[in-house]
This record gives structure tokens, sequence and C-alpha cells, in this order.
């Protein structure tokens, strides 16, 4: 069976007569459709209801000052650079935690809020929060009875 890979994601050219203003849209799937995925360092993507959910790190070995998690054009980035030189003199015999610098970066929508990261046991674990938009939010109508 012949697998197909995505390159890059083509919008049909009649998209734009009927889609008025989902060009930011349309841009971030293609920007998606072409990342660079990676394995390091591993992380975990964790749900904990519909609006709560966090992201795991492996950051073992990196000092506080070694990491940063930031905000940029709706992208949560999270990078790892050591600042520190190996000691040279040390030999491994078997060097199996990898300390390299990482960049990660995930596309977050507008409705997403970071609250908080925070490093436990190796672990760099940023919480996020889906606050739903009122507009999004179920609505009762009221009901009128005449008589």
């Amino acid at each position: 069976m012949k697998q197909h890979y995505i390159t890059s994601f083509d919008i049909p050219t009649n998209i734009p007569k009927f889609a008025i203003g989902f060009d930011r849209m349309f841009e971030d799937l293609n920007r998606l459709a072409n990342a660079q995925a990676t394995n390091y360092p591993p992380h975990n993507i964790l749900s904990y209801s519909e609006t709560e959910s966090a992201i795991e790190v492996a950051v073992a070995g990196f000092e506080e000052n070694e990491l940063d998690v930031e905000i940029v054009n709706n992208e949560l980035v999270i990078k790892g650079e050591k600042q520190t030189q190996p000691d040279l003199t040390i030999q491994y015999q078997h060097k199996g935690i990898a300390t390299r610098n990482f960049v990660l970066a995930f596309s977050i929508t507008d409705d997403i809020i970071v609250k908080g990261a925070a490093v436990r046991n190796g672990i760099l674990t940023i919480k996020l929060e889906y606050i739903v938009p009122e507009e999004a939010k179920p609505k009762k109508v009221a009901i009128a009875f005449q008589k």
C-alpha cells in the first residue's frame, strides 16, 4: 500500500470568494502541514476535562535559567538552552540522558490561556485552559406564552 504525505496545503481558488476573513486560519493550517515534527524532548499532551489540559515535557538535566516558555503569535514556544559547558574531566561509559538544546512549538487558539508552568521531578508541566467565549456558550431563549 502506497502512503501519501501532505507536503503543502493548497487552498482551492474558489474558497476566498465565500470565506471572508479566514486567511489567518488557512495560513495556520499551511504552517501546521509543513511543520517539522520532533521527538525530542519526549512530551505528553494531557486532557483533564473539556476546558483543562496540560503539556508535559521531560527536561531532566536543565537548570531553571535554561528553560523558557512564551507565547508568540498564537504559538506556545518551549525552549531549552544549555548554558553550562559539559565537564570534560568526566568520561561516560553510557550517556542515555540527552541534554541538547531544543525548541518545541504548539499552535494554540485565541481561546487558550496558559495558567502556569512548573518543573517537578524533571518534568515541565504547562497548564492550559480553554476559555469558552460568551458567544459560544449555550443560551436559553425565553418562551412567551400569549393568551
